[in-house]
């Protein structure tokens, strides 16, 4: 506990006001990863080769844009820092212990963004979300990545929804603002690589699934071209009588 409020407290300075309510969320991950650093270690591992791969297929590499690039533990950042002239990073939080982490690796070509990738406030607004029209004014961009981050905007969008006055929002603003980041992925003019978990299911010790969830809310994912399982609550993390099983997909 003393490491994440330290944590907690080094990154609120670094943070935009506005997305200082997320940090929490960001040093959750950050413990949690720390805990279960050895059953995520397969999963990284995969999300790190499949960039890779996609990167390997690049003719030229001037710009990366990583979208999500959170604890970086998911993202080959080294490959990407030593082979791109420029590597953005975007997220909502980019936690002091990341900053620092880049500073003593001194990689001079690689910045930081900090945005809100939902799209949510466009279309509470009842404009049309685009929440990746950014990438159109970034030069020279060959790269874009969408790192383990879809399904983390359909569930901050779910909880923002349901805050709500009822009718407030469309009833499918969830997968109207999944769909906007696929689309938007789709339709940019370089290379993409979308990782991305799609659905979870609650597996008892004797292997029964007592429950599964579609993380992307119907919307559907085309190209996909690798997929694998990710334990995010292990036994033991939120019961020992279960544990939390996520699909993941890659497309690119």
């Amino acid at each position: 506990m003393i490491a994440e409020a330290l944590l907690y407290a080094a990154t609120v300075p670094m943070t935009l006001k506005a997305h200082r309510r997320f940090i929490r969320y960001s040093v959750n991950l950050w413990s949690r990863a720390g805990r279960c650093s050895r059953q995520w270690a397969e999963h990284e591992e995969r999300s790190r080769n499949v960039v890779r791969s996609a990167i390997a297929e690049l003719r030229q590499r001037r710009t990366a844009v990583v979208l999500g690039s959170g604890l970086l533990r998911d993202v080959p950042i080294e490959e990407l820092a030593r082979t791109f002239d420029t590597v953005v990073l975007v997220d909502l939080v980019h936690l002091a212990s990341v900053r620092l982490w880049l500073r003593l690796k001194r990689y001079s070509n690689v910045r930081l963004i900090a945005r809100d990738l939902s799209g949510y406030d466009e279309l509470a607004a009842g404009k049309q979300p685009e929440p990746l029209a950014f990438l159109r004014s970034v030069p020279y961009l060959d790269f874009v990545v969408s790192a383990n981050l879809l399904s983390q905007i359909g569930r901050g969008a779910q909880r923002r929804y349901e805050a709500e006055q009822a009718g407030a929002m469309p009833a499918d603003t969830v997968a109207q603002l999944i769909e906007a980041h696929r689309s938007a992925l789709e339709a940019a003019p370089c290379k993409t690589c979308l990782v991305t978990d799609v659905s979870y299911a609650v597996i008892d010790r004797q292997g029964r699934v007592h429950d599964e969830t579609d993380l992307l809310h119907g919307v559907a994912l085309s190209s996909v071209r690798a997929n694998w399982q990710w334990p995010v609550a292990p036994l033991g993390e939120e019961s020992n009588d279960y544990q939390i099983v996520h699909q993941v997909v890659a497309a690119y």
